[in-house]
């Protein structure tokens, strides 16, 4: 049995819900692209109990089902056009944040993002560490 992805589709199986992944999103009336990552779930901090000093931690779902980017001009494109007009493809899942990071800049790169016309892409940010297992 799959999880719900919402408006995302994929070729991959997915099962459980992952840490994050790596998306593309195609306007399919002018075939731009843009490349990007998406955490599904974030740890959430609460105050201590009362008398208690530790904070509590949850892990709760992000709102990946319905994310659309952060680009500005894609957004603005999602909205003028309706999300009819859109592919939104997660081509990678991702276990941390570092790993997330490395594959969304490797296939930026690979796909050069920042060099063609035909992609949203304005900036490449990269801060990747190690991958952690």
């Amino acid at each position: 049995m799959s999880i719900d992805l919402g408006h995302w589709s994929t070729e991959l199986d997915i099962i459980d819900l992952p840490f994050g992944f790596i998306y593309e999103i195609t306007n399919i009336n002018n075939d731009m692209k843009y490349i990007g990552k998406k955490q599904c779930t974030a740890v959430k901090k609460k105050p201590p109990l009362k008398g208690k000093k530790n904070k509590r931690h949850s892990i709760v779902e992000t709102d990946w089902k319905t994310y659309t980017g952060s680009c500005n001009e894609l957004n603005q494109d999602i909205e003028k056009l309706g999300k009819q007009n859109f592919t939104f493809n997660i081509i990678r899942t991702c276990s941390s944040k570092s790993e997330m990071a490395y594959w969304e800049a490797k296939i930026q790169f690979e796909r050069d993002v920042l060099l063609r016309e035909d992609y949203y892409n304005g900036i490449i940010n990269l801060r990747v560490s190690k991958i952690k297992k």
